[in-house]
């Protein structure tokens, strides 16, 4: 009679299980390590930061992604008048702020998409406002507001270290479901991927919330020295609450923080300019 040889069969499938881990162990060392090898300071925002892009790289991402931006969004808008104005809104701040002591070569870009409102920022410091957002728009400080926000995007890197994040959740997750495969089992590691991208995703969305509030309090700065009001940034929280959606999701998880967060903050980071209060006399 044939008999199996189940200790045999155990002790094979324990050393295939200790070789996945230590592949698993390799992968999340090789992970970090690369991780925390692109660490960065960074001269305005004064952090060190994971960046997985030089200055260099940023740049010309940011520029072959340009057509595609501009496809997306029904083209630039073709007003001269409304581009000059936004040029010199963009130029103004480059000039009058710490915007200008950086390498990043800022360009604005009015786009031709009427029906949404809202501004981008690609790595490197391609800036674009839709046409929807820019009819929204009250006054000089307003839209100065949109760029010095978007602006300050650029130049805290925040894409470089959005992907920097990424390629680590990506290591983590690949070395989890390494470890938790059963090869008797092939549907094993699907929940261990699956967990694992929850971890990730939820890791990104709260980078993605303190990017907002950061980039918030970087245009405020920028709107300062450029001798804007910064109040502005208040209006601008304010139109962009009554312009959005009827529905919003719970703030915890939602990319953007809700506006009276981001009002808070942004009175938070006024007050510490302005602690005996606001001058007369600034650009609103």
């Amino acid at each position: 009679m044939y008999e199996r040889n189940t200790s045999n069969n155990q002790g094979r499938g324990c050393r295939l299980s200790m070789g996945r881990i230590l592949i698993a162990l390799v992968i999340v060392g090789v992970s970090l390590a690369t991780y925390f090898a692109s660490s960065e300071f960074n001269p305005v925002t004064q952090e060190t930061q994971q960046v997985a892009l030089s200055q260099e790289q940023e740049i010309a991402l940011g520029l072959q992604a340009v057509p595609e931006m501009e496809q997306m969004h029904g083209g630039l808008l073709r007003d001269e008048a409304v581009q000059a104005y936004v040029d010199d809104i963009c130029s103004k701040l480059i000039r009058g702020s710490a915007l200008g002591e950086t390498d990043w070569p800022f360009e604005c870009h009015v786009l031709a998409d009427t029906q949404t409102i809202n501004a981008f920022a690609l790595p490197g410091g391609q800036v674009f406002i839709t046409a929807g957002l820019f009819n929204q728009l009250e006054t000089e400080g307003q839209l100065a507001s949109v760029l010095a926000h978007e602006m300050g995007h650029v130049v805290a890197r925040h894409a470089a270290e959005q992907l920097a994040e990424q390629q680590l959740a990506q290591g983590l997750t690949g070395a989890a479901a390494m470890a938790a495969y059963d090869p008797q089992n092939p549907n094993s590691g699907l929940t261990a991927r699956q967990l694992s991208a929850l971890v990730a995703n939820l890791v990104t969305l709260k980078y993605g919330r303190d990017d907002e509030l950061q980039s918030d309090e970087l245009g405020v700065r920028f709107l300062v020295d450029t001798g804007y009001d910064p109040r502005a940034m208040e209006q601008l929280m304010g139109i962009l609450s009554t312009t959005g959606p009827s529905s919003q999701p719970p703030e915890f998880f939602s990319t953007h923080p809700n506006s009276q967060d981001r009002i808070a903050r942004i009175r938070e980071a006024i007050q510490a300019i302005y602690p005996d209060g606001i001058p007369a006399g600034l650009v609103s």
